[in-house]
């Protein structure tokens, strides 16, 4: 595949992923009851909502940005992690747990197709 493919189809790839998170961001600052519901259901205090919001925006935004992908991409791995621990501990079927999941695949993918420092680090590489 072409470079300049690759890099098409990993920010499409990884933009796809971004928008969702950014929209799930940002409906956590707004705060609409279902939002608040939602979150309260899973065990989580309404007072955390906010700061959670604003950390899932402040990562997104970090892994849009390419000089801080890299780092924005390990910090939504951990915000992604913590979402699974979640689904598994109040005890959500196989969707809701590999939900997160594949978006964590989506955004490493996409990361990895744009940027030819990330690819160069892989063990495989000739």
């Amino acid at each position: 595949m072409s470079s300049k493919a690759m890099l098409w189809i990993g920010w499409i790839l990884g933009g796809v992923v971004a928008l969702f998170l950014l929209l799930d961001g940002g409906m956590k600052l707004v705060k609409p009851e279902p939002v608040v519901e939602a979150t309260t259901e899973l065990g989580y205090s309404e007072a955390a909502i906010v700061p959670i919001g604003i950390v899932l925006v402040a990562c997104t935004l970090l892994y849009l940005i390419p000089r801080t992908a890299v780092l924005g991409a390990a910090l939504l791995t951990g915000y992604l992690g913590g979402a699974v621990a979640t689904h598994v501990r109040v005890g959500h079927g196989a969707f809701e747990i590999l939900f997160p999941v594949v978006f964590g695949i989506f955004f490493w993918g996409g990361l990895w197709l744009r940027d030819a420092r990330l690819r160069a680090l892989m063990p495989w590489r000739q």
